[in-house]
């Protein structure tokens, strides 16, 4: 396990540890924090942050009892079937700054010996290629998040945005806007009243992400004009947009949007940093339609080029066979 700062360095790497269920994120921060490896209480302070993701849950108490703060994203409630938008703004704050530790993470498998599966003769020597690797990385390579001009006013606006109430979810389930009739809803691409957006935009309303979302949002829209995509604009309101996107975990789950030209996420309830469901419908009726090049996206089906095993041919019934032979 590698402990990193927000910018990217690396402060220690410790293990490697067993692969089994009892060697969780959790239990190896707590022994790493009761044994005091690298002499971590050292170095560790009260009111230091542990930025960490939901596997560490179980050692959040001993953070806290050790007067260490700690921000992780948020659970949802038992029964409900997406996050509140308080909660959604949240974690996407958590996510906002803990997207370093897994790009350190394929920033050390870019060394090819550690992009692969290890014989167990390399077991006790791993531990030192890691920390080698990790001090190459600090002395060598720039850091991941290097400081900015506007770094604090893009923190401060992303924190004034989480607390802002999300009117059009509201309005969504108030008025059950999406068990409306189909023919309160046209197709998206015949409207002209969606703003041209620029890459500058587009990189505003990501907040920075926007080259790796816009990585997604090729594939995303590839996915969706083979003449089945849902991207619908309400008929009385032509700034309303209702989508309907495949999900990009569950090949069984589809994620319903809902923007507005003040753009709005509905997915999760966020209200800021839009997610690269939303992305990929901004940067195609925003930016791409308008761009020849950009658009060159014509739709592929790839799965003519893999088999599926459940798909068999039709058995031949044995008697059609004999009276063909026969007429024969």
């Amino acid at each position: 396990m590698v402990v990193v700062t927000t910018t990217g360095h690396f402060v220690t790497a410790v293990g490697p540890y067993l692969a089994d269920n009892k060697n969780n994120d959790a239990n190896i921060l707590t022994h790493m924090l009761k044994s005091n490896l690298e002499d971590i209480k050292h170095w560790v302070q009260e009111n230091d942050i542990f930025v960490v993701d939901r596997g560490f849950r179980d050692a959040i108490s001993l953070l806290d009892n050790m007067g260490i703060k700690s921000e992780m994203q948020c659970f949802m409630q038992r029964g409900d079937k997406q996050l509140s938008t308080e909660d959604a703004n949240a974690s996407r704050l958590v996510t906002k700054v803990r997207w370093v530790v897994e790009s350190e993470n394929a920033r050390i498998k870019r060394w090819k010996y550690l992009d692969k599966v290890l014989p167990t003769n390399q077991i006790p020597y791993i531990g030192d290629y890691i920390r080698i690797i990790c001090a190459i990385s600090n002395k060598f390579l720039p850091p991941l998040l290097p400081a900015q001009d506007d770094d604090v006013a893009g923190a401060a606006k992303m924190l004034h945005l989480s607390r802002q109430v999300n009117g059009l979810k509201e309005r969504v389930e108030a008025e059950s806007l999406y068990s409306r009739k189909s023919s309160m809803w046209r197709a998206a691409s015949t409207i002209d009243e969606f703003p041209k957006m620029t890459e500058e935009q587009l990189r505003a309303l990501t907040c920075g992400s926007y080259m790796y979302k816009l990585q997604l949002s090729r594939c995303y829209i590839q996915e969706h004009l083979d003449g089945n995509h849902d991207i619908l604009v309400h008929r009385e309101e032509p700034q309303l947009l209702k989508v309907k996107m495949q999900s990009r975990h569950v090949s069984s789950k589809a994620t319903k949007l809902s923007l507005q030209h003040g753009i709005v996420c509905a997915g999760p309830g966020r209200e800021w940093l839009v997610c690269a469901h939303v992305a990929s419908v901004l940067w195609y009726l925003g930016y791409a339609r308008h761009k020849q090049d950009s658009l060159n996206i014509e739709f592929r089906n790839w799965g003519v080029y893999v088999q599926d095993a459940p798909s068999l041919p039709e058995p031949i019934d044995a008697s059609d066979s004999e009276d063909s032979t026969i007429e024969q």
